[in-house]
């Protein structure tokens, strides 16, 4: 029989903290909603309008500060974003994103700059009509529900017990749902970049998941506490190789790929979160189903 170590005694009590998490995240959301018109702000790649990026001129610099205040109130929803070359830290451009239309955009840009703006010579310019990009939107939503339906399939699959898989499937909607509430806190714009990173964030979160229930329930070797313990070393060197590595790659591309910077924030975020909802909500649930089932 096992001594009982401090997790033992406690373990129920430390599922107060997700659930405290996931509440808050539900009102969050629930209100971010009601005052938005949408679970998240979107950027004109789901909305439609048009995205310029301008390359400086030899010798130019520009003050985004500046930038901001001058072109304010004269394209609509108007994010502007400094881009850095990253082997020399200069500024080498910026970018304009608004729901705006591209004649009135360019407009305003080469009344502020002085000289004509061409596609692929001195800006790349892309332009999105609505209904597209709403379409699509809906569309990528669509994905990452079916992706979640799947993977919640093949978990009830692999272990066929509905508390164990429960836990893995709540413990990877919580890690969606937390690191979504950071995104909108943060002020991040979906784009189909943070799709996309959503979606490899629903399997980052359940590798470990399915790591520990495995090593729980299915085998016999050793205590339960040692089981846990070793699942445990193995997991979080997973997770924290893919955080470090992530959180890396997130300082160097920040500077020049907003996609990229998009993409790794929700995946750092993400992992972090995931580490609390594996190695607390989903060890608790598991711990407690397997003391009651021994009972």
């Amino acid at each position: 029989m096992e001594t009982k170590n401090w997790h033992d005694r406690n373990y129920k009590k430390l599922l107060l903290i997700p659930a405290i998490l996931i509440v808050f995240s539900a009102i969050f959301l629930i209100n971010f909603t009601a005052n938005n018109g949408d679970f998240v702000l979107k950027d004109v790649s789901l909305t439609g309008g048009t995205a310029v990026t301008v390359f400086n001129q030899v010798g130019d610099q520009v003050d985004i500060a500046t930038l901001e205040t001058d072109l304010s109130g004269k394209l609509e929803d108007m994010d502007i974003r400094e881009l850095y070359s990253v082997t020399t830290g200069e500024q080498k451009g910026f970018e304009v994103k608004t729901k705006s239309n591209l004649d009135l955009t360019k407009q305003v840009l080469e009344e502020y700059l002085g000289y004509e703006l061409v596609d692929s010579v001195n800006a790349n310019i892309i332009t999105t009509g609505s209904s597209f990009s709403e379409g699509f939107y809906r569309q990528l939503l669509i994905a990452i529900l079916i992706a979640f339906i799947f993977m919640a399939i093949v978990v009830f699959i692999l272990f066929r017990t509905a508390i164990p898989s429960t836990a893995v499937i709540i413990s990877a909607f919580a890690d969606i749902l937390m690191t979504l509430v950071v995104f909108n806190i943060i002020g991040m714009k979906m784009s189909t970049a943070g799709i996309i990173g959503f979606l490899m964030l629903i399997g980052y979160s359940v590798d470990t998941d399915i790591l520990l229930t495995t090593r729980m329930l299915k085998r016999t070797d050793g205590t339960l506490n040692s089981r846990i313990l070793s699942s445990m070393k193995t997991g979080m060197t997973m997770t924290l190789t893919s955080f470090f590595a992530f959180l890396f790659a997130l300082f160097v591309v920040r500077s020049f790929s907003a996609e990229l910077t998009q993409i790794f924030t929700i995946l750092v975020v993400g992992l972090a979160f995931d580490l609390l909802n594996t190695w607390v909500t989903n060890v608790s649930i598991l711990k407690w189903y397997v003391g009651a089932k021994k009972k």
